[in-house]
């Protein structure tokens, strides 16, 4: 069994025809943003073996790999063909042969949700206040409340001053215990557009009384109006009463009216459980991870919902996949399904909510590919002393900013796809230690290192963390890597995050400039359905 190449026609094809077709960019974290297929997830090479099973669960479908042109492709097939994946195929000339046959290739991360998120406010005349208006009303006193639709972590390193955190999915469940008064005005934020447009039209959409507007263009827009955000702060929406959860029930279930959103009972979801080899499933968990922590359906994935709707690129590869959808009040499962069937996913949730009974509990755990060999260990004691005794090479594969931030000394830095030419510099019979801020990442280097050169190969447990705190010096070097080798890493997207208002400007003018692009490309599924 091997792997097989298709060219940028018959995959354009293959995203048009209607069956299920996995789309994996394995480039690195530095390179998908630069040029991407619209439809691909990306799957860095680096934890490629890591992340594979959980986006592309179904080893029979369709699997198609997209790289820089630099042969990452070819290695991540051979690694899914090796793993029982039996239609596996690379695109011939990667992304930069799909922009040569006269294809769109489009730049940042999560396009298809953003994408989305721009076509829902054309299509539903989502309301949006500025930054400038919501400072005058809140400091005129008026009665309104900001809710905050990011993860809590986003939220405490910016928000809007008295904002109150309510991820995404979080709103339609939570809101009436925030408003208790029918005229609060409701004002949804993120941090730029999707989710803050996303979030206010689930209100709206969930037919709540109160006037509900998006802050237009978030925080971002909130800096850029040289007005500042608080940071820190822990304001958190609190767990619904009963009788909000019961306005929340009646609300969800007039969406799931409305938009025709399909209920399936638990014994459908074990017949599709067993139909799994046939076509993809997902099931998914939409409640805060803390929630599915504590308890969730076996072989659920933590996916909370408004992050899911904001980035179904982190969680789904597959086209034409079965979802299925779980919380524990059908609230939450039912205004995220109402969403993705608008993306064009097959979303379904499941009725009467995940029970009590036979649950798992904990994060859960990610199968990881090929494990079954084992890498020599070696710990920072033993490669001390190896380096003293000279004939050891240290190569650090981890991410490139921790690198130049520090490293064993002498330690050559290296991602994992281009592993191969910096061993080939090094001297001859010397051992070779791979080391990362990771050590699943410098695992998986390892086993591609025993393969491409002749000396013997070990891992250091811990990595430069570790070494450091045997109380052995790091090296620093904050131009080595220089930046056109980190292709591990976006330097457009952190220097917006530090407030670059150039970089802030141009994130929003290329949020709302992707309609055009994605009716170019033509591959988009969306089926915005206002409700008449």
């Amino acid at each position: 069994m091997s792997f097989t190449s298709i060219n940028p026609q018959a995959l354009k094809a293959a995203l048009r025809d209607g069956q299920e077709l996995a789309l994996l960019d394995v480039s690195e974290d530095g390179q998908h943003p630069l040029g991407h297929l619209f439809y691909a997830v990306s799957a860095p090479y680096s934890r490629f073996e890591s992340i594979v099973a959980r986006l592309a669960p179904r080893r029979s479908a369709r699997t198609v790999l997209v790289d820089q042109g630099d042969g990452a492709a070819e290695k991540a097939a051979r690694i899914l063909v090796r793993s029982g994946y039996s239609n596996v195929a690379v695109l011939a000339g990667g992304a930069s042969g799909w922009k040569a046959a006269g294809y769109v290739l489009f730049q940042g991360i999560n396009v298809p949700s953003k994408a989305f998120g721009e076509d829902v406010e054309h299509a539903y005349g989502t309301p949006s206040i500025t930054p400038e208006d919501l400072k005058a009303r809140i400091d005129r006193g008026e009665d309104l409340v900001v809710l905050d639709s990011r993860p809590f972590d986003e939220f405490q390193a910016h928000s809007v001053p008295g904002g109150i955190c309510c991820p995404g999915a979080e709103l339609a469940y939570r809101v009436h215990d925030l408003t208790p008064s029918p005229k609060t005005t409701v004002v949804v934020n993120c941090a730029g557009r999707t989710r803050s447009i996303i979030g206010a039209q689930s209100l709206i959409n969930a037919g709540i009384a109160n006037p509900v507007t998006a802050l237009r263009n978030g925080t971002m827009g909130w800096r850029l109006a040289g007005l500042m955000p608080d940071q820190g702060k822990t304001a958190r929406a609190s767990a619904p009463s009963k009788a909000g959860i019961a306005r929340a029930r009646a609300a969800a279930e007039a969406v799931a009216q409305r938009f025709k959103v399909p209920r399936i009972d638990r014994g459908r979801l074990d017949a599709w459980r067993a139909e799994a080899e046939q076509r993809t499933l997902y099931l998914f968990d939409v409640r805060d991870p803390v929630e599915y922590a504590a308890d969730h359906l076996p072989g659920a994935v933590s996916a909370p919902g408004g992050q899911l709707v904001q980035a179904t690129d982190r969680w789904i590869a597959t086209l034409g996949a079965r979802i299925v959808l779980t919380d524990d009040t059908e609230v939450r499962a039912t205004m995220t399904a109402h969403w993705l069937i608008q993306m064009g996913w097959d979303a379904h949730v499941l009725a009467g909510g995940i029970g009590t009974s036979g649950l798992d509990e904990g994060s859960g755990t990610a199968e990881v590919l090929g494990q079954d060999d084992a890498i020599e260990v070696m710990t920072t004691g033993d490669l001390k002393r190896a380096l003293d005794t000279g004939r050891t090479a240290v190569v650090d594969v981890g991410n490139s900013q921790a690198y130049r931030t520090g490293h064993i000394p002498g330690a050559r830095w290296a991602p994992r796809a281009r592993l191969g030419s910096v061993l080939a510099t090094l001297p001859r019979g010397h051992r070779v230690v791979i080391a990362a801020d990771n050590d699943l990442v410098a695992e998986l280097a390892a086993r591609d290192a025993e393969g491409l050169t002749a000396a013997p190969v070990s891992m250091l447990a811990g990595g430069a963390a570790a070494w450091a705190r045997s109380g052995f010096p790091l090296a620093t070097s904050p131009d080595d890597p220089p930046d056109a080798a980190c292709i591990d890493h976006w330097f457009w997207e952190h220097a917006r995050r530090r407030f670059v208002p150039k970089n802030m400007q141009e994130y929003l003018d290329w949020e709302i400039e992707l309609p055009t692009q994605v009716k170019e490309d033509g591959d988009a599924r969306f089926r915005i359905a206002v409700p008449r």
